[in-house]
């Protein structure tokens, strides 16, 4: 069947693969088909072809294909995929680079977005990459930190009927966030019956178990009742996964790879002593002649595995017991996520539809990591064991000592309960009216989120007052009085409460204004109006400064620091258009402008221009170019002040160099102050594109697209590792040291830091064979090759590639792809699908302690994983599908990063489930 434009001229006709080619350059709501008066009609009766918005665009067209390739994921994908939340969806798009997972989330620590999951695409931010469900925002993550996102936690999976993924900035029509691109979650705009799902998981070394279940249910016909009404409840249960229930964890042991990761905090405590009580226990031959021991353990070298260790090149040196946190963490959290989508639809007449839309989500994380470490310093003599109490009493020895490096270990594992619940309300209408489509909503979207501290925190107080009294034990066993005093001071408080809700006003309308020689040249005008509001609401316990593990620890308990609580607001003001010219039957041009206006940081207009050239049946040629903005968020600019610890182990080098300590001495988790800052400018983008799409056979189609983003006014700290490193630079202004020359606090405060530029290409494949006696054949590529990855940490730091090399905090692989291969015959199928990720040159920042000198450079291997799926469908009504993930049951690679908490590899990229089996059901009542 060809299709006829509206003035006539034929369109040639093409097949499903280059139809489903969609592109665009940014669309507010993905509307519903509906027909637009004078629209194209096919040869064939009188029904009229419905002209569609693709993700990308505010004009409804007949043809999908236009100046920019949309990632398109059916919900058949999905399931193939075995996947069941977004987060991991979103890990099999090989654009989404360096994502904010829950391995990373697990290291956000007090910092105020433990828990938070974000997309992240073409790597330049979590914060540039716009999230939509059904083409309208949702409210970002609340709780204030260094990202400002969609939490994908929220997104109902079991919903999605399909996702866009739009690769290419699109601030001129949907404004700040999208410079990296948008992702479009869509669920179904009408549905009448009743489907039934059911999963469930499991790994082959246990954890990380998986159950899932979801009702569709939908009633009325809009064409007979006028009406329908449909809704979509999912629920899911996630297990956790222990760092004891894998192997690759127990077989990269810290004391032997990285020493220096260690922790000096362990379970039995150690002690730190002067020269004269050394030599005192010398004399009592609690240590050997010639020690040079500052820092002791009663317990070494036996300590107590498998966590407490004796490891020489520790921290613990060589008289005391080093600690392995990663022998006694979660990798993978405990989760519950609730998610209910509903949508009512009123057809007022033929040309009018009413509609309302909920959405409704919870998401429940347990992240449990390894107890809590405390130093307690001039501690008396009269609590060390027997033996060491005796040697360092008497005549001219002090009755006090350095003080101890404990492990929490009785106070059980900190553990932190974080929810996230989401809604959006959206209330609008669609329809045409003199001769324009238009489409107006008004939607309230809202998020909240708890950080809930459950175990393994105590009041710092009456703990430290207990261990100076000897009630606690920090060298074994406490007594039960001891148990019963941790248990009676622990701590189970909602220590932070925060709030974002986002009330918008939007429309839209578009028509066609006159026939050109391809066909109507089509315009779009559209305006928004936003206002954003933000609480942040600490609890009287954390603001109190008295919470072990989340304290400033320079202050006493009980005083006053720059934590308070926050309200925040702005308002934004926006208005767009776009023009769709067709100039001939193979030339296409579209051009949108759009300008914002907020409240507190002005204003800015961002154009994009889009081609589309089609020579021929089989070919089209597209490119685009277009500038990009991202205002900085709330957070950025009035986050409360919040203290913590470095992200990981970092080696002073000013302390080395100088003399002033060892290795040992002068490598720590410093003390960190966040910061924001209310004087930050937008980032600004320019950006452009060329890309072409080659039918080479009916069943086979090749892409290829070039892009080139160059950011600037990059919003970011600067950095703890870039920081630490060139202290001639940042001492003083970034670094805080004592009198003797020690780090006492490292400043991270949000500024425009400088520019980033990326460029790569995306480069992809479609077969679908023809059917044959042995069933039909597929496979899809979508692969992406970086080609260049440059960032400016700060105005004072050169421009550094990140190109395939572990950087400060991300690594940036050369090439990622998903490739599959299907078959399919009546009923059956079965696809093998592989996700890759190239290999990359280590972080190598970490010293060892024992040569003195950085770890040699390495490089970290590629990361390939296999998942064989199928399915059955026993009939119309059931489907089975059952799979294998991770078929080789391939670990991940090993790596020095040490930015991040879970250690011995990187958790961004990484899945350390292992191999997993699945299987599900599906009935349809219809």
């Amino acid at each position: 069947m060809s299709l006829h434009n509206a003035t006539g001229g034929a369109l040639p006709e093409k097949s499903v693969l280059s139809r489903s080619i969609g592109v665009a350059l940014g669309a507010l709501p993905l509307a519903a088909f509906i027909g637009l008066p004078g629209a194209a009609h096919a040869q064939q009766g009188d029904a009229p072809v419905q002209r569609v918005e693709i993700t990308g665009s505010s004009i409804k067209r007949i043809d999908a294909e236009t100046a920019l390739p949309v990632q398109v994921i059916r919900r058949e994908d999905i399931d193939k995929s075995g996947v069941t939340t977004a987060a991991e969806l979103l890990k099999n798009i090989s654009a989404n680079t360096a994502p904010l997972s829950d391995g990373a989330s697990i290291t956000d620590g007090t910092s105020g977005q433990r828990g938070f999951n974000g997309a992240n695409l073409r790597g330049i931010g979590v914060s540039s990459t716009l999230v939509l469900l059904n083409g309208r925002r949702l409210a970002n993550f609340a709780s204030p930190g260094d990202n400002a996102g969609v939490d994908l936690n929220n997104i109902p999976a079991g919903a999605v009927q399909r996702v866009e993924v739009l690769k290419d900035g699109a601030s001129a029509i949907y404004g700040t966030d999208a410079i990296g691109g948008v992702i479009n979650f869509i669920t179904r705009k009408d549905y009448t019956g009743v489907d039934l799902n059911a999963s469930m998981a499991g790994t082959q070394h246990g954890g990380a178990d998986k159950r899932t279940a979801s009702i569709s249910a939908g009633y009325g016909s809009l064409t007979d009742d006028r009406f329908n009404v449909f809704g979509v409840l999912d629920v899911q249960q996630l297990g956790a996964l222990r760092s004891s229930q894998r192997d690759f964890i127990r077989e990269r042991p810290l004391a032997a790879n990285l020493p220096a990761l260690m922790s000096s905090n362990t379970y039995p405590a150690n002690i730190d002593i002067s020269s004269a009580q050394r030599a005192a226990l010398i004399r009592a031959g609690l240590l050997p002649a010639g020690s040079t021991a500052s820092r002791v353990n009663p317990s070494a070298p036996g300590c107590a595995p498998p966590a407490t260790v004796y490891a020489p090149s520790g921290p613990g040196g060589k008289a005391g017991c080093s600690y392995d946190y990663m022998e006694d963490t979660e990798l993978y959290p405990e989760a519950s996520k609730i998610g209910f989508v509903g949508r009512a639809t009123f057809q007022v007449n033929s040309d009018t539809q009413l509609f309302a839309e909920l959405v409704q989500s919870q998401a429940e994380s347990r992240y449990v990591l390894s107890p809590n470490p405390q130093r307690i310093r001039n501690l008396p003599v009269g609590i060390l064991p027997a033996a060491y109490r005796a040697a360092l009493t008497g005549a001219g020895l002090p009755a006090t000592f350095s003080g101890v490096r404990y492990r929490m270990t009785e106070a059980g594992n900190r553990t932190n309960e974080v929810t996230s619940d989401a809604q959006r309300l959206v209330l609008g209408a669609t329809g045409a009216a003199a001769g324009w489509d238009y489409d107006v909503g008004l939607s309230r979207a809202q998020n909240k989120a708890v950080d809930h501290y459950v175990d393994g925190y105590v009041l710092y107080d009456k703990f430290d007052a207990a261990v100076r009294a000897g009630t606690v034990n920090p060298f074994g066993p406490s007594t039960q009085a001891g148990r019963d005093l941790i248990d009676s001071i622990k701590v189970n408080d909602a220590a932070r409460r925060s709030k974002g809700v986002s009330t918008a006003l939007d429309g839209k309308m578009s028509r066609p204004l006159m026939a050109l020689a391809g066909g109507d040249l089509a315009v779009a005008l559209g305006a928004e109006l936003r206002r954003e509001h933000m609480t942040f609401a600490p609890s009287a316990l954390l603001l109190s400064n008295n919470i072990a593990g989340d304290r400033d620890s320079g202050l006493a308990a009980g005083s006053t620091t720059d934590l308070k609580a926050t309200d925040d607001r702005r308002r934004v003001a926006s208005v767009y258009g776009e023009l769709n010219a067709p100039l001939s039957k193979t030339l296409e041009v579209q051009v949108a402008l759009r300008h914002d206006r907020y409240s507190e940081v002005g204003s800015t207009t961002n154009p994009k221009l889009g081609v589309r050239w089609q020579p021929v049946q089989q070919l089209v040629l597209r490119g685009s170019a277009g500038t990009g903005f991202r205002a900085p968020s709330l957070s950025d600019l009035k986050r409360p002040t919040t203290y913590g610890s470095a992200s990981s182990f970092l080696t002073d080098p000013q302390c080395v160099n100088s003399g002033l300590d060892s290795i040992d001495g002068c490598t720590d988790q410093w003390p960190v102050e966040r910061r924001s800052n209310p004087d930050l400018k937008p980032e600004k983008s320019r950006q452009f594109s060329l890309g072409a799409v080659w039918e080479a056979t009916r069943q086979l189609t090749l892409t290829a697209d070039y892009w080139n983003i160059r950011k600037s006014d990059v919003i970011s700290t600067l950095g703890e590792q870039i920081i630490v490193d060139n202290p001639s630079k940042y001492n003083g202004k970034y670094i805080q040291r004592d009198a003797d020359g020690f780090i006492t606090n490292i400043l991270l405060r949000k500024e425009n830091q400088g520019k980033l530029n990326t460029s790569g290409l995306d480069l992809g494949y479609d077969y679908k064979g023809a059917a044959t006696d042995y069933g039909r054949f597929s496979s899809n590529l979508s692969g992406t090759v970086i080609l260049k990855y440059d960032r400016q940490f700060g105005p004072l730091e050169a421009t550094r590639s990140n190109l395939g090399l572990f950087l400060n905090d991300q690594v940036i692989q050369r090439w990622r792809h998903r490739i599959s291969f299907g078959w399919d015959q009546g009923p059956y199928s079965l696809t093998l699908a592989n996700q890759f990720s190239s290999g990359y040159t280590d972080q190598n920042t970490t010293y060892d302690p024992s040569a003195d000198k950085l770890l040699p450079a390495r490089r970290v291997k590629a990361y390939s994983l296999w998942d064989l799926t199928g399915s059955w469908a026993i009939s119309k009504q059931l489907k089975l599908r059952a799979g294998v993930l991770n078929l080789a049951d391939t670990a991940p690679p090993y790596s020095n990063q040490a930015y991040y908490f879970l250690a011995g590899y990187d958790p961004t990229y990484t899945d350390p489930r292992g191999r997993s089996a699945f299987a599900s059901v599906s009935y349809a009542f219809r």
